[in-house]
């Protein structure tokens, strides 16, 4: 039986408080899963946990079966992270970054060259290729930086608030390369503010609040527990996490 791309058992993280408590959470392979909940939930210390920037204090985490806490390299090497503010390089062109990033990733020259090609054409990213990202708006920067997030062919890309800040046309080209990873074969969590957007793209969805999962699964299993066929997934969202006892400090 093939591992989900993720699984969390009992994850618990504190600051100054307790932020996750107890999580569980299940991802599918291949699919695109939108993880959603109100300021503070802990939506991105939760995915750094995933991604090995933070230590958990307490639980399981596995991707594809690998636990990241005792084989974290194997699980980096699937894995790519994509923060809510594109870390680049301004000083370099994208061209230069991809081949920064290939030969962190150890990624042979011969084989990097026609991957970051590939990846550049695809972003419409080419024509660009050696102007340094200094002078780009902040939608091709996130789009250099989801290039370099897949140069290594990741397959378990995470990203937090892909879309904040981009104007349709970039925000709608970052969408459609997020259903082409998973279209071909990798799994994709991303979280979102624009729910408009995790209501039309994503496979399955997860709500969290106070740091635990409040409902999760497609969005016709969202309409059922709101008991509502017509809810569209801000209507599910704000009932769910409004609830007594639900909503995030």
């Amino acid at each position: 039986m093939t591992p989900p791309a993720l699984r969390i058992r009992g994850l618990a993280k504190a600051f100054d408080k307790p932020v996750i408590t107890g999580l569980d959470l299940d991802v599918p392979a291949g699919q695109l899963y939108a993880l959603l909940g109100p300021n503070g939930a802990g939506k991105t210390t939760t995915l750094r946990m995933v991604t090995g920037l933070a230590k958990p204090d307490a639980g399981l985490i596995e991707i594809y079966g690998v636990n990241t806490q005792r084989q974290p390299g194997a699980a980096k090497a699937m894995t790519a992270w994509l923060p809510d503010e594109p870390m680049l390089y301004d000083k370099l062109s994208p061209a230069e970054y991809l081949a920064f990033v290939a030969g962190l990733w150890r990624i042979k020259p011969a084989e990097a060259a026609p991957a970051a090609e590939e990846l550049l054409q695809w972003l419409d990213l080419w024509d660009v290729r050696d102007t340094r990202c200094e002078g780009f708006s902040r939608g091709m920067k996130q789009k250099v930086a989801l290039a370099g997030a897949l140069i290594h062919k990741p397959r378990l890309l995470i990203l937090d608030e892909p879309l904040t800040g981009l104007d349709a046309q970039m925000a709608r080209s970052v969408k459609d390369a997020l259903r082409a990873q998973v279209d071909g074969g990798a799994t994709v969590i991303v979280t979102t503010h624009i729910l408009e957007v995790a209501e039309r793209l994503a496979d399955r969805i997860g709500i969290i609040a106070h740091g635990k999962m409040l409902v999760e699964g497609t969005m016709a299993e969202l309409r059922e527990k709101v008991g509502s066929d017509e809810s569209t997934l801000e209507d599910a969202f704000i009932r769910l996490t409004q609830a007594p006892g639900t909503s995030a400090e």
